[in-house]
């Protein structure tokens, strides 16, 4: 199975984190956008530490980011700068979505 989270804000880290390394235990995929409060998770390194695990693959809105003052120098490059259109191709692309 192939689970997206789509990510809005910064306050379920925690969920995020523990979902994502749930999945991936059990073989899953794990596809994670982050926008809009979510970006904010972008500037900790527990978060961004999630792109590092195998079968977790990451993008960010870039509008979003830059709208809301995020340090995009410190986000690791396996995370992928784009836009709503990485949004859209998850929610395409996985069995389920969840949002946090």
């Amino acid at each position: 199975m192939k689970l997206g989270i789509h990510v809005n804000s910064d306050k379920h880290l925690e969920h995020v984190i523990g979902i994502t390394k749930a999945a991936v235990s059990k073989g899953h995929e794990v596809v994670i956008f982050t926008m809009s409060d979510g970006e904010k998770l972008l500037e900790k390194p527990s978060f961004t530490d999630l792109c590092n695990m195998q079968g977790v693959s990451m993008s960010f809105c870039d509008h979003n980011a830059t709208h809301m003052g995020i340090n995009k120098a410190g986000v690791p490059q396996k995370i992928t700068c784009g836009s709503q259109f990485n949004n859209a191709t998850m929610v395409h692309e996985v069995d389920r979505v969840i949002v946090l």
